[in-house]
């Protein structure tokens, strides 16, 4: 049986864990309880992994890091939540050897969204915990999909109080570990080059008159999110050979992709020393310039 406390605080992170896919307990601390001690943090999913919500594995390096995830149960509990209706829990949700292999890529993955979330806390930008939707499913037809490392929604106000007026910007984010080579993962250009322009056949027996031709992403989003590479894993002139195969890749891409969509590249050394909102974003069209994601509009 569950038994959620008054304040929310095992529903939150039980939610986020779920929407996360995998934290640390440092991660999690630093998700949704950063102003108390990480004891706190730990008896809390002590608690929920006591119940059957959620289990961990063990990082074998110094320190034995725990990593979380949510199990059968909890990823069933969680989908009923409106807070996470467009939610998918993956096939792998409780299969903690699962968990084990993929534990690198993921535990990147939200060290990327925590330093967003961070970086929102810091200026007076809102990115909520709920507002970092890793894997989201965009199909292209004949079973073919551009599922992104993570789609973000954030506010950017223009003068960093929370409550003047701001933009909402997302962006799709890929984040690369330098386990693929650069021709690999400049083609996920390619893709999301195809998610901009797929209108789905109209089913069958439509008129074509009553057809409606629209992309897809139109039905999600006002403008098409902007695409964010962080890259990972690699030596500095290994972000520069991967920089140089995206911008190879973008010369091949429609004029009407390149003009609707900012694409832009980072180290993930210099994402979590200066924080994303800094100038640390290289245009792949421009490679040389340095620019802050928050400040690089849709033309």
């Amino acid at each position: 049986m569950v038994h959620a406390d008054a304040g929310g605080g095992d529903r939150l992170a039980l939610a986020v864990l779920a929407q996360w896919r995998m934290a640390t307990t440092e991660q999690m601390h630093l998700l949704i309880a950063p102003g108390v001690r990480i004891e706190q943090t730990r008896r809390r999913l002590s608690k929920l992994r006591e119940e059957g919500l959620v289990d961990r594995v063990t990082l074998p390096q110094a320190g034995r890091t725990r990593c979380w995830f949510v199990t059968q149960y909890g990823a069933q509990i969680a989908s009923e939540w409106p807070e996470l209706r467009e939610w998918r829990p993956t096939r792998t949700v409780s299969d903690r050897t699962a968990a084990r292999l993929r534990v690198g890529h993921a535990l990147t993955v939200t060290e990327t969204g925590l330093a967003f979330v961070q970086d929102a806390r810091e200026h007076g930008d809102v990115c909520q915990l709920l507002d970092w939707i890793p894997e989201v499913h965009h199909p292209l037809g004949g079973g073919e999909a551009v599922i992104p490392d993570a789609l973000l929604y954030y506010r950017h106000t223009s003068d960093g109080d929370g409550d003047g007026d701001g933009s909402m910007l997302r962006a799709f984010v890929e984040v690369d570990r330098a386990t693929m080579g650069p021709e690999r993962l400049a083609a996920k250009l390619t893709a999301y080059a195809r998610l901009h322009q797929y209108v789905p056949a109209p089913p069958p027996g439509t008129r074509p008159h009553l057809a409606v031709q629209e992309e897809t992403w139109r039905r999600r989003y006002p403008l098409f999110p902007r695409l964010l590479f962080v890259l990972d894993g690699t030596s500095p002139a290994g972000v520069d050979n991967r920089i140089t195969a995206l911008r190879a890749a973008a010369k091949q891409l429609p004029p009407a992709f390149l003009r609707d969509v900012p694409i832009l590249a980072t180290p993930m050394t210099d994402l979590l020393q200066h924080g994303p909102a800094a100038p640390v974003w290289r245009p792949v069209t421009d490679p040389t310039r340095r620019v802050s994601w928050t400040h690089t509009r849709h033309p």
